[in-house]
């Protein structure tokens, strides 16, 4: 979300030379694919992970300009509120000790960034929502002054034509309203990346979706949102709620909404490309200016701009990704299910999960997803976000048996996920020590059957049992996960209770949308 882009008029013409800049640069792809042009495998990863900042009473800090003009690198950047930036890391080779150096990085990155903004009394918090949110902190004035930001948000609001509406029935019910995309801001991930071969794309990318509700599963950390208790997993329906271009006639029609899990299994990398095409309206239709047929024909690398733009702005979560670099084009697969925190080691544990996994899957003779419907997988990830670790998911019988079956996501991945994944780290070529700590975290996690989630919700219900009103509670709650997000040992670990003491002052009345 970071890419500037110049936030000035467009007329009929833009939105003309746009499309046909996006079929050029679509046939373009196509003709890379035909041609073998794309790079040689490297086993790269890449990670970036967007972070909250808040005040010393667990309130959100919207400061990220003067925090970021403080740690002065360009590994930190902006995110669409002010309350969050993002943090990237430089692409590793996954082989040997990567998990380990992974994880370095990341603590020395957030301890430098922590002390910078405590210089503006905030502090760095890594979690999947702040619980602290307020519907009134998140308005189109909250968003960061970048011109994509503000563009995108005009576009957004143009094309559905009346405020977004949240209306989320979990533990509690969310009805909300918003003028701007900004909620979608409270939304903060851990973003991995593989890049692979055209060759393997589609299996890795099968493997990613089936997946990707056990991922959610096992690593829920956002159920509140703007003072109610929502899903184990509330970023998603947040996050398509809060994007939703789609008018309630549009909706009825069966309009894909543009944050869409997908409904069906891929053969090539052109199938995701050509589905946002085809079924997603640009809403940036900003012209680059380069002509992807003739620079093809020249014997040169197209970036395809046009495509990564729109590409931008559909919100899978197992997105395609197109890039260039050393003049060399490659392709990535962007899983962007995990939320992010709660702590280092957590965030390296699901990375570790996610990676060993999707190898051994794409690697099997035979695929899971040939066995699993399309549509189970999409149901699984719904039943996952709402329940989180207690989840049941419907699942191939091991076996020549076939068919499916329903069990729990603690059972599955202890009994079936972690061996495999397991040997798909092996396989890469990850130390033993390093494949043991961190998915042992995940075999810890699911005994325990404790996530970042599950311990919100006990932590909140510690606190109204201690007297606290709801927002006092949401705000001690997490002034306390914050303080042992910082001290860094796994979330399975941390005590529930805790002495709640007297809260900084909290205002009243934070929450106030309709809920039930």
């Amino acid at each position: 979300m970071g890419e500037k882009v110049a936030a000035h008029g467009i007329d009929l013409a833009d939105r003309e030379r746009y499309r046909r800049k996006l079929h050029e640069c679509l046939t373009g792809l196509q003709r890379m694919l035909t041609e073998k042009r794309f790079d040689r495998p490297k086993n790269l990863i890449g990670m970036e992970i967007e972070l909250n900042l808040a005040g010393a009473d667990g309130l959100p800090r919207m400061l990220n300009s003067q925090v970021l003009e403080r740690i002065a690198s360009r590994d930190f950047q902006t995110e669409l509120a002010q309350c969050s930036l993002e943090v990237n890391i430089t692409p590793h080779r996954l082989a040997g000790r990567v998990l380990d150096q992974l994880a370095e990085e990341l603590r020395t990155g957030f301890a430098y960034a922590d002390r910078k903004a405590r210089e503006v009394a905030a502090r760095i918090v890594m979690i999947g929502i702040l619980p602290t949110m307020a519907a009134t902190d998140l308005t189109a004035a909250s968003l960061s002054a970048i011109d994509r930001y503000v563009l995108l948000n005009d576009q957004m609001r143009a094309a559905r034509g009346e405020d977004f509406a949240i209306d989320i029935q979990g533990v509690e019910r969310l009805v909300a309203r918003s003028a701007s995309i900004a909620p979608e801001a409270a939304c903060t991930s851990v973003q991995l990346h593989l890049q692979v071969t055209p060759g393997r794309f589609a299996a890795v990318w099968n493997a990613a979706q089936a997946i990707a509700s056990v991922q959610v599963a096992i690593g829920a950390n956002s159920p509140f949102l703007f003072g109610r208790e929502l899903w184990r997993e509330s970023r998603p329906p947040v996050f398509q709620q809060s994007t939703d271009t789609r008018a309630p006639e549009l909706q009825a029609q069966g309009v894909r909404p543009r944050t869409w899990f997908g409904e069906r299994w891929i053969d090539s990398a052109y199938d995701l490309f050509e589905e946002n095409l085809r079924y997603f309206p640009p809403l940036l239709p900003i012209p680059g200016t380069q002509e992807p047929l003739r620079i093809l024909d020249e014997g040169g690398v197209p970036d395809l701009a046009e495509l990564v733009l729109h590409n931008g702005t559909v919100y899978r979560w197992n997105r395609p990704v197109y890039g260039v670099a050393d003049g060399a084009p490659h392709l990535r697969v962007e899983n962007r299910v995990l939320p992010a925190g709660p702590t280092v080691a957590d965030v390296i544990a699901n990375t570790a999960f996610y990676y060993g996994l999707v190898r051994a899957l794409a690697d099997e003779p035979r695929p899971l997803w040939k066995r699993l419907p399309f549509a189970a997988a999409a149901a699984n990830f719904d039943t996952a976000c709402r329940y989180g670790i207690d989840a049941c998911l419907h699942w191939p019988r091991s076996g020549r048996a076939g068919g499916i079956t329903e069990m729990p996501v603690v059972r599955l991945v202890r009994q079936e996920l972690l061996p495999l994944a397991a040997a798909g780290l092996d396989a890469w070529g990850i130390e033993p020590a390093d494949r043991d700590l961190y998915l042992g975290i995940i075999e810890d996690r699911c005994a325990r059957r404790v996530n970042g989630a599950s311990w919100q919700a006990a932590a909140f219900h510690h606190a109204l049992r201690q007297g606290l009103d709801r927002d006092a509670a949401l705000a001690a709650m997490t002034r306390r996960y914050s303080e042992l997000m910082h001290a860094g040992q796994p979330v399975h670990t941390w005590p529930v209770a805790w002495a709640v003491g007297a809260p900084p002052a909290v205002p009243g009345a934070r929450h106030s949308v309709e809920s039930a």
